[in-house]
């Protein structure tokens, strides 16, 4: 069963900086050209706060985290990097990644991306929590 994994989730203060990385296992990085992060607050929907377009390298970022939080990939690793600086205690929640073939605009387009029913292989998440 192909998976996207994220990993790198900790307990950390407002203002700090943590790196999720997301490992896609099986097949998934070479079948798939979009990557995206998600996280999920208690009682509250999942959100897509970054996508990647892996064939040109081109990045999506939600309002909610730009500025803030970079995406990157490393494609001799088949890794997504989720570079969170200044983190707010908002940004507490589980964080998830996930793989799909979509094609450009879906990915990355304000507006349109970042909708977690574009996307399979789902895998764990990894828990942010950001103290005050």
């Amino acid at each position: 069963q192909v998976q996207a994994v994220a990993s790198g989730g900790a307990s950390v203060q407002a203002g700090g900086s943590l790196r999720l990385s997301c490992s896609a296992s099986g097949n998934t990085y070479n079948d798939s050209n979009c990557i995206g992060w998600f996280r999920q607050a208690p009682g509250k929907e999942r959100e897509g706060i970054a996508t990647i377009y892996t064939a040109l390298g081109r990045p999506y970022l939600a309002d909610s985290v730009k500025g803030r939080f970079t995406i990157s990939q490393d494609n001799a690793k088949k890794l997504v990097h989720l570079e969170m600086n200044r983190l707010k205690p908002e940004d507490t929640a589980m964080y998830f990644c996930a793989a799909a073939r979509l094609s450009l605009g879906v990915c990355i387009a304000p507006g349109r991306a970042g909708r977690p029913a574009d996307f399979d292989d789902w895998g764990q998440g990894t828990q942010v929590t950001v103290s005050s």
